[in-house]
Formats: C-alpha cells, structure tokens, sequence
C-alpha cells in the first residue's frame, strides 16, 4: 500500500473512532442522567437529577477517555479498550443479567478503543 492510502485508513480510523464514541458517550451519558431522575409525580427536577448523577459517571469517564485519545491516541485508545473490556465483562458476565444490545455497544466501544491504537500505528509507521 501506498503512503496516502495508509493515511487515508488511519484517517478513517481516527475519525470514525472519535465521532462514534462522542455520539455514543454523549447520548448514553444524557439517558444515564435523566432516565432516573424523575420524581413521584412523573416531573424530572434539579434535584432528580443531582440525586441521579452517579448513574452517569461511567459515561462521563468515557468522555473524557475520548478527550484524551483526542490529543494522544495510543494512551488514550489503549484506556478506552481495557476501559471496554471491562464493561463488557461488567454489564454481561457479572449479575446474570446479558442482554445482547448491551454485549454489543460494549464491544463496540472495546473495538473503537482498537481503531485508536491502528491509528496510532498507522501514523507511526508512515513518519
């Protein structure tokens, strides 16, 4: 393979890795903050959701592992796949409860972890 198509594939790997787990990370972090949030009368309160923000913590950690394979993609893709690894092993393995749209979206954060660290290879292998 030629120069600009490895960099062209670490492009793809970088960038579908980055926006994905944004959209993903944004999107489970607001559903973990609101979801339990609301109180007896069905109204979701400020105090709901500062009583429910644990639940999104997880979530926010995400974030900011995105954050850091921003800037440094092989630190930070390495702590979002053991990161993945171990939600997957979490969410499924731990408690009887597996369900398979959490296996999925937990292995799909594992593998976009991975396409940080191709990236990083890619990129390392070009200089």
């Amino acid at each position: 393979m030629n120069d600009l198509s490895l960099l062209s594939s670490a492009n793809f790997f970088r960038y579908t890795a980055r926006f994905s787990l944004l959209i993903i990370g944004l999107l489970v972090f607001v559903f973990a903050l609101f979801s339990g949030a609301e109180n007896s009368d069905g109204l979701t309160t400020f105090t709901g959701i500062i009583k429910n923000s644990p639940n999104a913590l997880p979530w926010l950690v995400i974030l900011l592992l995105v954050g850091i394979a921003w800037k440094y993609e092989m630190i930070g893709g390495t702590l979002i796949a053991l990161g993945g690894l171990f939600l997957v092993y979490f969410f499924n393995f731990t408690g009887g409860n597996f369900d398979i749209v959490v296996f999925v979206l937990t292995l799909l954060i594992t593998a976009l972890g991975l396409f940080f660290i191709l990236s990083w290879q890619i990129r390392r292998k070009l200089e």
